[in-house]
């Protein structure tokens, strides 16, 4: 290894202590084989792993990641030939899939120092396809470097998380969200504040907004699906969760959605200031819940919402487990905003 240092500045917003971590790691050269690494959707998870690919095997003789030479550019295109992505196949990452990378980590690397292997919503791998790459967590080669995404562990096998390093990434102060969108994207501030406010800290939700504003208006369709679910009947309920069962990938980005509102609509409960709350175009809606309904009950409501995403990620029946999550919803008819 050459004199070069790897720098604590990689070319992503936020999660300073995760870079700082690895730097210490890789200028030490302790490297561990794999690392697992998790956070709610959308936060930046594989934008994180692809700036550490792009570090172990930078080419500058000054700091890594240099973010200008072959091997940073080429593994930011994804056409780097030590660099892999492998990515769920219908909501599934299949044995096929590590068996493929199971070859593939058994070959040299090309031209780079490692070859670098990102494994996308590892969440979503099939019980079959964790035990596939145990032998290959068991007995790594030295010239591999593992990094498994997920957007959470609960599902995982203990062994799977016991021979990784976990780096669990946490939301983003929403002024940091805020004044990356302006001074690196140019956003109108008052816009940026509010696409900040939405993210919930989350830097990829709010950069997938500013691609497509659709995903601002599925929003809306979502939290107006909910808000009206708590005034109809329990068959009514039953038929939007026959719908929503029928794009089961759109779940895990709605319930993380309905629970930040369960969560505005707590914290209300307990006379926390409006502004601390994120859903604050439903303020009308949230606070007229946290007046009408016991803090214990959206308690138990935001509990609900919580655990019908592990049932998700756990493969149980999806109609089944909206179906009870339905039940679960308080009843109350919601004033429409004066």
């Amino acid at each position: 290894m050459s004199n070069a240092l790897f720098r604590p500045e990689w070319p992503i917003i936020g999660h300073e202590w995760a870079v700082r971590h690895i730097t210490r790691s890789l200028n030490a050269e302790r490297l561990r084989h794999a690392y697992l690494i998790s956070g709610v959707p959308r936060i930046g998870k594989t934008t994180f792993a692809r700036a550490f690919a792009q570090a172990v095997n930078c080419l500058s003789d000054v700091a890594r990641p240099c973010g200008l030479c072959r091997a940073c550019q080429m593994t930011a295109q994804g056409t780097y030939a030590d660099f892999s992505l492998i990515e769920a196949q219908e909501n599934a990452l299949r044995i096929e899939q590590i068996r493929e990378l199971t070859r593939a980590v058994a070959l040299r690397p090309v031209e780079g120092r490692y070859r670098v292997l990102i494994l996308r919503r590892f969440h979503e791998a099939s019980p079959q396809a964790m035990d596939a790459l145990l032998k290959t967590l068991e007995e790594p080669p030295p010239h591999v470097l593992l990094l498994l995404t997920a957007d959470t562990t609960e599902s995982l096998l203990a062994t799977i998380k016991s021979r990784c390093q976990l780096l669990n990434l946490r939301p983003l102060p929403v002024v940091t969200v805020r004044d990356a969108l302006i001074d690196q994207h140019k956003v109108e501030p008052e816009r940026a504040a509010l696409i900040a406010q939405l993210s919930s800290g989350r830097m990829g939700w709010a950069l997938d907004v500013l691609k497509d504003d659709s995903l601002l208006k599925q929003r809306a369709e979502w939290l107006d699906l909910l808000e009206r679910a708590l005034g109809e009947s329990r068959t009514l309920r039953f038929e939007r969760a026959r719908h929503l069962s029928e794009n089961r990938a759109a779940l895990p980005t709605l319930l993380a959605l309905w629970q930040s509102y369960w969560r505005d609509a707590l914290l209300l409960a307990h006379h926390t200031a409006a502004a601390s709350i994120t859903n604050r175009d439903r303020r009308h809606a949230l606070e007229q819940i946290a007046r009408s309904v016991k803090a214990e009950e959206i308690y138990q409501t935001l509990l609900a919402v919580r655990r019908t995403l592990r049932y998700l990620q756990a493969n149980v029946n999806t109609r089944l487990a909206l179906d009870a999550l339905m039940l679960e919803l308080p009843r109350l008819r919601l004033l429409a905003a004066p």
